[in-house]
């Protein structure tokens, strides 16, 4: 009889619902400014995007203006311009691109105040392609494997882009009805959120599709913060949620994000029958 409530409590929790609910932040916005900075080895001008705190979920974002943002190594600096005009995006020359065994700084100089961050970057490595497979409900196909969520070796992030602008019968499609960008982690902690997290949007494209896939490598403080991330979002919510809490960051007090270094691979695949 004790194993039959044990079974019952189980399934109890494995079948428990996630209910919706309205959310109202007490108070104004915080005096912080949010750093989305991720520069890489591939050359080519790269982008530090500077916004301010939102109050409400999924509400977007207003561009921090006007700051002073400087890039740095041991041997160089880059002073960021902020193209276009007013639009929170700090550009890097077009010839730059990190390098490996290099330390960098950021430093941001927005209304009297300076914040900072320093990274490095550790080597890419090569990858085997993703895998899909093909919908029970119809012709199109979806994706089935990246990577493996947990490793004990190096943490990675990996960004598909997926193209179906091309095959016929879409060519006159809005662009964002024929593309898609998804993101997966590989970190080296495996979480009971994680495990149990609520289902996720699958994505469908047709055969012909063209999937760019790029892997950046993180280092373990980046893998930590994303970790932090994902337990705020695409983990919450599930039957083991977490506290809520601020995330880690690498920046100077009263900024909040992260600065990262990655090296990239990449290669491309097309789906196929």
């Amino acid at each position: 009889m004790r194993k039959i409530f044990w079974v019952i409590g189980i399934l109890l929790i494995l079948f428990s619902c996630v209910k919706e609910t309205s959310f109202t932040a007490q108070g104004p916005a915080p005096l912080k400014v949010c750093v989305d900075a991720i520069i890489t080895d591939e050359p080519g001008s790269q982008t530090v995007i500077l916004t301010s705190p939102v109050t409400q979920p999924d509400q977007p974002p207003s561009p921090v203006t006007g700051a002073s943002v400087l890039l740095s190594n041991e041997d160089s600096t880059w002073n960021l311009l902020e193209q276009p005009l007013y639009s929170g995006k700090y550009k890097t020359p077009a010839s730059f691109y990190a390098r490996l065994q290099k330390h960098y700084t950021l430093l941001i100089g927005l209304n009297d105040r300076v914040y900072t961050a320093k990274a490095t970057m550790i080597p890419g490595t090569t990858f085997p392609e993703l895998k899909y497979v093909r919908n029970n409900d119809n012709n199109s196909y979806h994706i089935d494997w990246v990577a493996n969520a947990f490793s004990t070796e190096s943490a990675a992030m990996w960004e598909l882009f997926i193209d179906w602008s091309k095959i016929p019968g879409y060519t006159q499609l809005d662009s964002a009805a024929t593309h898609a960008r998804m993101l997966f982690y590989t970190l080296s902690t495996l979480d009971v959120s994680e495990v149990f997290a609520p289902q996720m949007e699958k994505i469908s494209f047709p055969s012909g599709t063209l999937i760019t896939e790029r892997r950046y490598s993180i280092t373990p403080e980046h893998a930590a913060f994303i970790r932090e991330i994902l337990l705020e979002t695409n983990w919450a919510g599930g039957v083991f949620n977490e506290a809520a809490a601020n995330v880690t960051t690498n920046l100077s007090d009263g900024a909040c994000g992260f600065f990262g270094v990655c090296a990239v691979t990449s290669l491309s695949v097309t789906v196929t029958p």
